[in-house]
């Protein structure tokens, strides 16, 4: 697994008073790390999910099948 240090990050919310008075279009100076920081997080957690998504139809075939099943009944009703 990879490492799992986002749990020590403050929440991007901390600091919202920090740049008001600044111009309306205007970005602070740490906006391109953050939302560079933020979209690592993300494409950790979409990685962990599709993980657990494969280990839970690994441990639960019928569900799995159930479900696959379900979807292309979904997909083959739906109207375009």
């Amino acid at each position: 697994m990879a490492d799992r240090d986002f749990h020590d990050t403050p929440s991007p919310g901390t600091d919202r008073g920090a740049g008001r008075g600044a111009a309306p279009g205007a970005q602070p100076e740490g906006e391109p790390e953050r939302e560079a920081e933020r979209r690592r997080r993300r494409a950790q957690f979409l990685r962990d999910l599709a993980e657990a998504r494969q280990l839970r139809d690994r441990v639960q075939p019928r569900r799995a099948k159930t479900a696959r099943l379900r979807h292309a009944m979904r997909m083959r009703t739906f109207r375009w």
